[in-house]
């Protein structure tokens, strides 16, 4: 059974840091790209972080280059997103997916809401 779940959401003030991870089973992590994913109330999900398998390559949104950091442990079948300098504007739920040639899974979710 395939599984995604992400973990490490919360309340933040702006300005501030959190680190969220993903835990994947059920399937050959290491030979999947896992990006992280957010949705905002009222909006589309958009796209956030991608890291390809090997964790060689990384690419940001230019709404959070700079301030957020994809990362991997293959070792631990597991993603992570560190945000820093979290703004209001990063109130979402944060949602992992990983994704072969064939086959994408995402996980369940998890809410990160920035506010004073």
């Amino acid at each position: 059974q395939v599984q995604l779940v992400e973990s490490g959401g919360g309340l933040v003030q702006p300005g501030g840091s959190l680190r969220l991870s993903c835990a994947a089973s059920g399937f050959v992590f290491s030979t999947y790209n896992m990006a992280w994913y957010r949705q905002a109330p009222g909006k589309d999900r958009e796209w956030v972080a991608t890291i390809t398998s090997a964790g060689t390559t990384t690419n940001y949104a230019d709404s959070v280059k700079g301030r957020f950091t994809i990362s991997r442990d293959n070792a631990k079948d597991t993603v992570y997103l560190q945000m820093n300098s979290l703004r209001p504007e990063d109130t979402a739920v944060y949602y992992c997916k990983g994704s072969s040639r064939f086959r994408q899974y995402w996980g369940q979710g998890t809410q990160v809401t920035v506010s004073s």
